[in-house]
């Protein structure tokens, strides 16, 4: 049975889920419309809507987040009452999920009053346009991302990412409370989720629920920054490599020499992978700490393995026939 979930892509997002998730690393505030938090964004790109503010609305982007910038907000103030209402009913009335209005510029009575009355979310920002829409679309991007539940354990080992996979009680939490124990870090237990960023990197994070939490048979729940303080936990890290444990049997198939390159696939991407049989007396922890430095060599273009065959066949190439 595969330990990996079948893929997900949220079809959208919820204005909600975006406040709450981002409102501090954003600054956002909300100013009227909250009973439409529940709307949702349908793309994860921003819109300027620079030509609908002047009544204009072919092509107009309605399904994303509309960005009011000093353009915008300029423009509406050189209107008069009534002008400003309608070019703004106007915009309201296409069911857009929410404005958003940068550089924490002044919001007039007309606006918070037909948010409210459309139910559309209002919120004001302190960060400028360019830096709203950069940073935000990186954070939809995130949100949009396909994703899914591996169930391993994640650790961060010296910068790499590995996730350490095998059937129930082969040792994966054991091994994990044995890298912490050297100053490594956690970022899950047992239920991992992978999100494809940008469609080029795999990161992994815990639920927000048991981030921090670890089950060790014998013992039970364990606080890990409680334990080990809060360094020994990540919020989230890259997948560089994975490892599969296998419990061993004679006469079973073991590399060797390390020049097989396996790879594992998550979401349509291929990650360095090493299979390493359990057995006892092994010391697990300080074979997945060499698995993680030998993959930091490789991806620097350092192959100890490929190294040490070229010295061979060197050396094999010198020696005279007898």
């Amino acid at each position: 049975m595969s330990d990996q979930a079948p893929a997900t892509r949220p079809e959208s997002v919820s204005v909600r889920e975006f406040f709450d998730s981002f409102k501090d690393m954003l600054q956002m505030e909300l100013l009227a419309g909250a009973e439409g938090l529940d709307n949702v964004i349908s793309e994860k790109s921003l819109n300027r809507p620079a030509l609908a503010v002047t009544g204009y609305f072919k092509e107009f982007a309605f399904r994303r987040l509309q960005l009011f910038g000093a353009g915008e907000m300029a423009y509406l103030s050189d209107q008069t009452r009534p002008d400003r209402e309608r070019l703004l009913e106007g915009v309201f009335a296409r069911g857009i999920p929410a404005v958003v209005v940068s550089r924490g510029l002044d919001v007039d009575e007309v606006l918070l009053r037909i948010a409210d009355r459309h139910r559309i979310p209002l919120i004001r920002t302190q960060l400028k346009s360019k830096d709203f829409s950069a940073e935000a679309t990186v954070l939809l991007e995130e949100k949009f991302a396909p994703r899914t539940n591996i169930h391993a354990t994640l650790v961060d080992i010296r910068g790499v990412g590995v996730l350490m996979r095998g059937p129930s009680g082969v040792g994966k939490s054991e091994c994990a409370l044995a890298l912490i124990e050297r100053g490594h870090s956690l970022v899950a237990d047992d239920y991992v989720i992978v999100t494809l960023i940008a469609d080029r990197e795999l990161q992994g994070t815990s639920k927000e629920l048991n981030r921090g939490y670890m089950e060790c048979r014998g013992i039970g729940i364990i606080n890990i920054a409680s334990i080990f303080g809060v360094r020994s936990v990540r919020r989230e890290k890259r997948v560089d490599l994975v490892v599969s444990f296998v419990l061993w049997q004679p006469g079973m198939d073991e590399e060797r020499s390390g020049l097989e390159h396996d790879t594992f696939e998550i979401l349509g991407r291929k990650v360095p992978h090493m299979t390493i049989p359990v057995r006892p007396g092994r010391d697990m922890a300080r074979l997945v700490e060499v698995a993680a430095m030998v993959q930091a060599l490789r991806s620097m273009g350092h192959d100890s393995a490929q190294e040490f065959s070229e010295r061979l066949i060197q050396h094999m190439s010198q020696q005279k026939p007898s």
